[in-house]
């Protein structure tokens, strides 16, 4: 029986939230998913301290690294290097709508230049072996969405975009915060099933606004992929069945308890390396979202993983305190 693509079910790339802590953390959960990096601009790979910006553990295959900018020889570079580092997949930014990124000239307002975009495709595609994809919106400020996305879409597939996601969210630069464009812009999930509908040939996903395992297996029936982003991060428990219900495969753990003690090994060896306790495990605050005791395993974490030589004794009291209110609802 030929595997389900990763591409089915993914984790968004999230600024200050998919980091490498974060992603070793959703590993424990799914082995099947799709993981992004955050977002990393090509000038920051091609000059920066790549180990820190773009490093990753062999763990977390299937691994997409999702780069920003808008010039083709410089996003070819960054392509290449991050191929070379074993990523599974190279992504460009087109649906991001921050300040930093407008100023910069990327992100979400490369939806007016799509010709552009398929120049950066084409370049990257030609520096690497490993599939280029595109995460973009269905649109931008007044753009008409049905007539912006569909140009837009076959200007990239033509050049050679193995992937197209859609965030089906239109994104207002003008005049909406980067917060607000994740809310207040109305969904069309109907647009991106008329694009896949339209455009056969290549793999769709659809992104946005998805709460839960049974909608994205209701968005599977029109699309190639889902990618899941906020709801994901805080309540992780989630990807927890998303071997067993979306690829057919059986599932890590099954129980919450399981997914901390498998953290334990990471922890400690990112310790040795100089990390800090509260950097990694910030990641796990929302693992028992709506369990009893879930307050208690969020102060500990957050609380007593500030203080200097904080280890996995923290991990194991936060684990303990859970425990304790479990025996106690009993």
């Amino acid at each position: 029986m030929t595997q389900p693509p990763a591409y089915r079910f993914s984790v968004a790339p999230m600024m200050d939230w998919t980091d490498r802590h974060c992603r070793a953390f959703h590993r424990v959960l799914t082995r099947r998913a799709l993981l992004y990096t955050e977002m990393v601009t090509a000038d920051a790979v091609i000059h920066g301290v790549r180990e820190r910006l773009i490093g990753f553990g062999a763990s977390e295959h299937p691994v997409a690294l999702q780069l920003g900018g808008s010039e083709p020889g410089k996003l070819a570079e960054a392509a290449r290097i991050g191929a070379d580092f074993g990523y599974d997949e190279i992504n460009l930014n087109c649906g991001c709508p921050s300040d930093r990124v407008q100023s910069g000239a990327f992100g979400a307002c490369l939806m007016a230049e799509p010709d552009l975009v398929a120049r950066c495709v084409a370049t990257m595609k030609a520096a690497v072996s490993v599939p280029v994809t595109v995460k973009c919106r269905i649109g931008i400020d007044d753009q008409d969405s049905e007539q912006a996305l569909s140009t837009f879409a076959r200007a990239v597939v033509d050049a050679g975009t193995d992937v197209l996601i859609v965030h089906a969210r239109k994104a207002w630069l003008k005049g909406l915060s980067p917060r607000q464009n994740r809310d207040v812009p109305p969904l069309d999930y109907a647009r991106v099933y008329r694009l896949k509908q339209a455009m056969p040939e290549v793999p769709v996903v659809i992104n946005g606004g998805i709460a839960s395992l049974d909608e994205a297996e209701a968005h599977l029936a029109h699309v190639d992929g889902v990618m899941l982003g906020r709801t994901a991060y805080h309540d992780p428990w989630l990807l927890a069945g998303v071997d067993e219900r979306i690829f057919g495969a059986p599932a890590p753990v099954t129980e919450r308890a399981e997914a901390v003690n498998a953290m334990l090994p990471y922890i400690a060896d990112r310790l040795a390396q100089g990390d800090r306790l509260n950097r990694v495990v910030r990641h796990m605050l929302g693992l028992y979202a709506g369990v009893p005791g879930a307050r208690a395993f969020r102060r500990i974490l957050t609380v007593d993983s500030l203080a200097d030589g904080a280890g996995g004794e923290v991990v194991e009291a936060a684990l303990a305190a859970i425990a304790a209110h479990g025996r106690a609802a009993a």
